[in-house]
């Protein structure tokens, strides 16, 4: 029997092009090819989709120069629907080829254009099968003023914060400053719909809120303001489960702060010192039950579907759920995969897991 197809897409028109493009080399060097044929489908900045080269090393991860998707004339042309599911690409000459079938796409995007529901109502509507999460878990989670909003419905503790948007900054910066001084100190200012810690700053008094705020709101025009909890950076990865199964929850990891105050992009993705990923964490017994059964329930909350990475702050007096990432940091180092490693699952195990599940749901 001919091998499952699957469309490997990656980089967006998001500030975290070049973090999903470093993640499809990770991707594309460890899916199991005796199992899958790879078609590496990228999207540039400009939001134009091309047929990649099949080559993990041209997306590596490097700080001196991260990797993206250029534009190389080539137009992929995705299934008209129906029952279509050829995979056509017009090449820069002009000439269109048909590169078969596809099974399954494994969409490995960040950010807005990719995790927020977009792309993947995109491929509802062609009715093409993907990985990872669906309109509804993307779009809440995207946008972590509404995530917040359905965690806390659910019973899910979650950080006090404010939601500013632009124009009432704008309009009424003392009322901000107010809501803001509410919260206590320190706080974290954060864009609504943005990841990998693009945007984030950390505010130790008023003097710098109007800084945090700009950087901010250079991504997005909404944003939130929470309260710098006092804990443990604790993260667990959470799997769909299969066959009606209830989802699954890996041992948690922890993010292990030294001389960086908050795990920002550099500490994340360009190995820069004074943040250590750590997994499996040093926790009891007891707090990894709670922390999985935590991660699972917030998970349900979302209608989660695929995966998600759960991020909590483990202090004193409880958890608390900072936010779900239903396409998580995805590269070998990251901590999604790192918590199934050491739960039993090899990155390349992963991988399969996705696509599988993905491909069940037809």
């Amino acid at each position: 029997m001919d091998r499952p197809a699957v469309a490997v897409l990656f980089g967006g028109r998001s500030s975290e092009h070049s973090i999903s493009s470093a993640t499809a080399g990770g991707v594309l060097r460890a899916i199991d090819r005796e199992r899958y044929r790879v078609i590496p489908v990228g999207i540039t900045r400009d939001g134009v989709f091309v047929l990649e080269d099949d080559d993990p090393d041209k997306f590596a991860l490097d700080a001196r120069s991260l990797p993206e998707v250029v534009d190389n004339g080539t137009r992929v042309l995705w299934p008209e629907g129906g029952a279509d599911r050829i995979l056509r690409v017009r090449h820069a000459d002009g000439v269109t080829s048909e590169l078969g079938q596809v099974d399954v796409v494994l969409p490995i995007l960040h950010g807005l254009h990719g995790e927020d529901g977009t792309v993947q109502g995109f491929f509802d509507t062609l009715g093409l099968p993907y990985a990872g999460g669906g309109v509804l878990d993307s779009a809440l989670c995207m946008d972590k003023h509404f995530m917040k909003i359905v965690l806390q419905a659910a019973g899910v503790p979650v950080s006090p914060w404010v939601t500013v948007t632009r124009e009432r900054w704008e309009r009424d910066p003392e009322g901000v400053r107010a809501d803001a001084a509410a919260l206590g100190e320190p706080t974290f200012v954060k864009p609504a719909r943005a990841g990998s810690s693009v945007g984030v700053s950390k505010v130790h008094d008023p003097s710098e809120l109007a800084d945090a705020l700009r950087v901010a709101f250079d991504e997005d025009d909404k944003v939130l303001i929470e309260t710098a909890i006092v804990g443990r950076e604790i993260e667990v990865a959470i799997l769909e489960g299969r066959g009606g199964a209830q989802p699954r929850a890996s041992l948690p990891g922890e993010i292990v702060l030294t001389t960086r105050e908050f795990y920002d992009f550099e500490g994340k993705y360009l190995g820069a010192d004074g943040a250590d990923v750590v997994c499996p964490a040093d926790l009891t017994a007891e707090e990894i039950t709670r922390i999985q059964e935590v991660g699972v329930q917030a998970f349900q909350a979302v209608d989660g579907r695929g995966l998600a990475r759960v991020d909590f702050f483990l202090a004193e007096d409880g958890l608390y759920v900072n936010e779900l990432n239903t396409m998580p940091g995805f590269t070998p180092i990251s901590m999604f995969p790192k918590c199934w490693i050491a739960s039993g699952l090899s990155y390349s195990e992963l991988i399969t897991e996705l696509i599988d599940t993905a491909r069940e749901r037809v």
